[in-house]
């Protein structure tokens, strides 16, 4: 993960109508911490504005309660407003999401962290590659590898299928989303990173349409932030992919996804 110290927190952040409306609330110095607590710990995560113990283990409300050092009752409150609000995502299986992440953090930059990261640590495996075989190896050598490192890597850049994934969903779903838009292209990019193929897409994609394309409730989370989030690699493992009548836990599921805004 990359190394990265800081967030972006805007000067006219208090001119927010939402900000301002929490500082009218009691408890309001309370919630705006938590707040700015929750943004820094997205920063700490690194992960597009999720906020978990680890990609299997949300933060509970009791976790949060100790790590901030304030009340239950409190953390309580300030997580309901701010989904209310529409600040934050709460998922289905409890993971917490900051909307509009990118407002907060240079994602260019930690994905340019990320590269550098990626490239020092593939050279020194080829180096140590070349060292197993020949025992030394030469500065101009290592030169002319880490540039084809760094065409290879160019290369893959370019050969992520961010509109052919996008156009799969919108013909399944009937849904009309772009390919383009920033926040789409990151979780794509994330998932790729992680080593899954456009085909792995295209079947999460599958699974969940057809589990719920026909449920009221749950066919409009048939979209980029919830399929390709840090659940994708559950929803690949699920077993079927071929619709089999309304899910009898789809009330529980779509009422812990449903925000209210």
């Amino acid at each position: 993960m990359a190394d990265v110290k800081w967030i972006k927190l805007s000067t006219q952040m208090f001119e927010d109508e939402k900000i301002r409306l929490i500082e009218s609330m009691p408890e309001a110095d309370t919630l705006l911490i938590i707040w700015i607590k929750l943004l820094s710990q997205a920063g700490k995560t690194n992960a597009s504005g999720y906020i978990y113990l680890n990609e299997n283990i949300p933060y509970t409300e009791e976790m949060l309660a100790t790590i901030f050092n304030r009340p239950i009752s409190v953390i309580r409150l300030a997580l309901k407003t701010f989904e209310s609000f529409g600040m934050i995502e709460i998922t289905g299986d409890h993971f917490i999401c900051i909307n509009n992440w990118e407002k907060h953090q240079n994602l260019d930059g930690l994905e340019k962290i990320r590269e550098q990261n990626r490239l020092r640590k593939q050279r020194e495996r080829e180096r140590k590659k070349l060292l197993g075989v020949t025992g030394h190896v030469t500065e101009g050598h290592a030169t002319d590898i880490e540039k084809d490192k760094d065409k290879e890597l160019e290369e893959d850049k370019e050969k992520i299928p961010y509109v052919e994934i996008v156009n799969y969903l919108n013909n399944a779903a009937s849904s009309n989303y772009r390919s383009t838009t920033k926040k789409t292209k990151d979780l794509i990019k994330a998932r790729y990173n992680e080593g899954f193929t456009e085909e792995d897409f295209k079947r999460v994609i599958d699974i969940k349409t057809a589990e719920w394309i026909k449920d009221e409730k749950m066919n409009k989370f048939l979209r980029p932030e919830t399929l390709f989030g840090t659940k994708f690699e559950s929803y690949l493992n699920q077993k079927g992919g071929k619709a089999s009548g309304t899910d009898p836990n789809a009330s529980k599921i779509a009422d812990e996804y449903d925000f209210g805004f």
